[in-house]
């Protein structure tokens, strides 16, 4: 039997910038009919490598191979007549044109007769490289009314049509729902089958393993190692990546206890949760877990006033609190970080100082109702410091940091109103492995403060490494509740279903 051969081989590959070595001798092989999933923290080398390959930036030294014949990609156009496409996570679909014209943009379909563009023809055109991503949308509608998973179609169809064989998919999933993201790994599916090389890059390890065939880990900018996803664990793929071990990804700390600080009384939310109660002592970590759809972010939205209560009653410190509004619950000392911190959690025009200040900006007004900019540049600065957060300035756009970052700049916020109550809902979604960890210290610190903290994860490890106690939810109930010692993925799960007997 022949051998298989490259598709594409990327060999010490090194890319240096003013004052920082980028890549220093970085490989990369990638077959026909396989996804190679390329992983490593923020700041690994990951998006630098993929920059080289698609033509932004050009290597220093190293060789990039396809088909077995070394080439030189000096530009976007040249990497992609070499059949290498890359679709990033911040789609490049144009809104305002219809689906049609986005496929065909830049290599449009004109008549001959009229020189002018046949949108007929691309309409047909557009449609067959749909139905080869199983995606039925109607090629004359503006993408601006299709969903960001059918975008996802959009942009792979695109790249099929200028003779692709290699695609790069970067963070593919962060925008998409359960139901898409499946659609999507059909599709990866597909392309495999049809001798397509994919590299694939995310921070979702659970996708890792489903979807990838092969994995090259690069670290600080080098090199770590490739191998077959049969041959490495989720723990042996942490430690790849960050060079330490899974038991050091949480760091536990153990804080006395305070008195409660919040409790909640049969608290029902008609339609989504009903009869729950429990309590938060200061200085403890109070883990939620449950499947998706089991109520945990419905209860977080309850509590902080977002969903209106239909019954049951909340106590901060002793005292019970009406909170009818998201206003009530700030003022009662809770505060909320969103699973979704980009949509809800930060406004991604606006600087690093002014998501900062913004819940909190009334305490910077002088007599005159303007803003004492030098007091609030102080707040900022120090807690910039304080939470080690990684940005070039206050002044940087909060869109272009990492996520890690970015949720440090959602706890400085609240922690500028000191509240009694954090709940965190996913507080490491969509950060890198090496990140999570900063974080997990952060929510060490809240406690080792005095804070009442509630962490709302899909993640079980997550839920058992940093959690002191842990709640259960199902179908809108609260199904148990295990100490620490008691906890694990097997108790968890058995709640989590409702076999809570």
């Amino acid at each position: 039997m022949e051998e298989k051969k490259p598709l594409l081989k990327m060999t010490g590959i090194s890319k240096s910038f003013p004052g920082v070595k980028a890549l220093e001798d970085v490989n990369l092989t990638v077959y026909p009919g396989e996804v190679m999933a390329l992983l490593g923290e923020n700041g690994a080398g990951k998006s630098t490598l993929m920059k080289i390959l698609s033509g932004v930036y050009t290597k220093d030294t190293g060789k990039i191979e396809i088909s077995g014949k070394e080439v030189n990609i000096n530009g976007i156009k040249e990497s992609e007549k070499l059949g290498i496409t890359i679709i990033h996570q911040e789609l490049s679909v144009l809104p305002n044109l219809t689906v049609a014209e986005n496929i065909f943009l830049g290599n449009e379909k004109v008549n001959k007769g009229t020189r002018a563009i046949d949108k007929k023809l691309e309409a047909e055109r557009a449609k067959a490289f749909l139905d080869q991503v199983g995606c039925k949308i109607d090629p004359n509608v503006l993408v601006k009314d299709i969903s960001v998973g059918e975008m996802q179609m959009v942009e792979i169809a695109k790249a099929l049509t200028k003779n692709t064989s290699v695609i790069i998919m970067d963070e593919p999933t962060t925008a998409l729902t359960d139901v898409e993201t499946r659609k999507l790994f059909e599709v990866i599916n597909n392309l495999k089958s049809r001798n397509f090389a994919i590299i694939y890059i995310s921070h979702r390890m659970e996708e890792i393993f489903e979807i990838c065939d092969r994995i090259t880990v690069l670290r600080d900018g080098k090199f770590v190692g490739e191998c077959s996803i049969k041959d490495v664990d989720n723990d042996k793929l942490i430690t790849m990546m960050v060079g330490r071990k899974i038991e050091d990804q949480f760091p536990y700390k153990k804080v006395s206890e305070g008195n409660t600080v919040l409790e909640v009384k049969n608290l029902s939310c008609k339609g989504k949760i009903e009869n729950v109660s429990f309590k938060v002592m200061a200085g403890e970590i109070l883990g939620v877990s449950g499947l998706m759809g089991s109520g945990r972010t419905e209860l977080a939205k309850t509590i902080f006033g977002e969903y209106k209560k239909s019954s049951g009653e909340i106590f901060v410190e002793g005292n019970k609190v009406n909170i009818n509004s998201i206003k009530d619950a700030i003022k009662s000392g809770i505060c909320y970080l969103p699973e979704d911190r980009k949509k809800e959690g930060l406004i991604l025009g606006l600087s690093v100082a002014e998501n900062m200040t913004i819940a909190n900006i009334k305490s910077y007004e002088n007599s005159f109702k303007s803003i004492n900019k030098s007091a609030e540049l102080k707040d900022v600065e120090d807690y910039i410091k304080k939470l080690s957060i990684k940005t070039p300035s206050e002044k940087q756009i909060i869109k272009n940091l990492s996520g890690g970052n970015q949720q440090k700049v959602i706890i400085a916020k609240w922690l500028l109103l000191s509240p009694k109550v954090f709940i965190i809902d996913e507080p490491t979604r969509g950060i890198d492995v090496g990140a999570k960890k900063e974080i997990y210290e952060l929510l060490n610190e809240l406690k080792s403060m005095g804070k009442a903290v509630i962490m709302i994860s899909s993640d079980l490890s997550e839920i058992l490494g940093i959690s002191d106690r842990i709640i259960v939810m199902n179908e809108g109930h609260l199904s148990g509740e295990l100490k620490r010692e008691a906890a694990n993925q097997e108790s968890i799960m058995k709640l989590a279903v409702g076999l809570n007997n």
